[in-house]
């Protein structure tokens, strides 16, 4: 690596905290960083944004890098994402225009503990309730036990698991599905496997973890949702575009659902008047599965662990 100023790139740090998060200070004098708490909502803003800087650091899938946009960032050598996946990355287009791709280390549970909060909330009515409180009410809504009840689970990874265990531990019975899942793994997790239409059809509640593909784009359609029981809650903390939105608004103005919980949606930020925002029976979060100060910590020390590697010519955890 020649002596030239680097100019690095935080993208989408919403709550500005990238820099409180890694000692940064340990990068030479010579590398400038420079924080973007703001999102690009366009690929010519990214353009724009970007034309300037050798180094860009993302955040998971907030800001997709096709090949177009590779091809019109010649300044662009070193791309780093948080985690070790990134489905809106093009490796083989980032090859191609000479750019090293690298991640990072995930604690992999702060995700399952959000979906397990959001199981919470809805089986209990606590947003209900708290918002019920603050009006002077008093016991407004009649919550549900857990105990006993069915759990069915969409992905049996590590986030998958981690809820099996909770469920579990919590006494219910604990099912899953996913296309490739094996009856050895299952037991290993006391997890019965059974259909996806037996999930559906006999699940209380249903958390998606699921890996986002074309094999699971839209798989909780209509016809998905018309299989649940009326009094079942859904809960998505994977990917937006694993439910189809539109078949999701029409099941809970109808009542077909008793509830749903949401962490990620088919476009992020969410609009601000998208109809999801005004649904009944619902607990919303915005995509923060994996926004808790442990995890961003391990983020952007490895982003720092990266640059300084790749610096000296030894770039590490690459991707392509």
């Amino acid at each position: 690596m020649n002596d030239n100023n680097i100019r690095v790139a935080i993208l989408d740090d919403y709550q500005q905290v990238a820099m409180e998060m890694a000692d940064w200070s340990v990068l030479p004098d010579r590398v400038e960083v420079v924080v973007f708490p703001r999102y690009l909502s366009t690929q010519q803003a990214v353009l724009e944004a970007l034309q300037s800087f050798d180094v860009v650091c993302i955040m998971r899938e907030r800001t997709a890098f096709g090949r177009d946009l590779f091809e019109r960032l010649p300044n662009l050598k070193l791309l780093i994402t948080s985690g070790m996946v990134n489905a809106s990355i093009d490796l083989q287009a980032a090859s191609d225009c000479g750019v090293t791709v690298c991640g990072t280390s995930s604690p992999g549970h702060a995700a399952s503990e959000l979906a397990w909060g959001l199981l919470m909330a809805l089986s209990r009515q606590i947003v209900c309730e708290d918002q019920s409180i603050r009006k002077g009410l008093w016991q407004t809504t009649m919550g549900r036990d857990l105990r006993g009840q069915t759990l069915g689970i969409l992905g049996l990874g590590r986030h998958g698991s981690n809820l099996a265990r909770y469920g579990n531990a919590f006494g219910m019975r604990v099912i899953a599905w996913s296309e490739n899942l094996s009856e050895e793994k299952c037991r290993e997790q006391n997890v019965t496997l059974v259909t996806k239409d037996s999930l559906l059809s006999e699940s209380d509640i249903i958390s998606i973890h699921l890996k986002m593909g074309k094999r699971y784009r839209g798989l909780i359609d209509g016809g998905a949702l018309a299989m649940m029981k009326p009094t079942a809650y859904l809960i998505n903390t994977s990917r937006g575009p694993i439910i189809n939105e539109a078949d999701l608004i029409n099941a809970m103005q109808q009542g077909q659902i008793a509830g749903v919980g949401l962490d990620v949606y088919d476009q992020e930020p969410l609009p601000v008047d998208h109809p999801l925002r005004s649904l009944p029976d619902s607990v919303l979060t915005s995509h923060v599965g994996y926004v808790t100060e442990q995890t961003y910590r391990i983020f952007y020390s490895e982003m720092v662990d990266a640059i300084r590697a790749w610096l000296a010519g030894e770039p590490v955890k690459v991707l392509n």
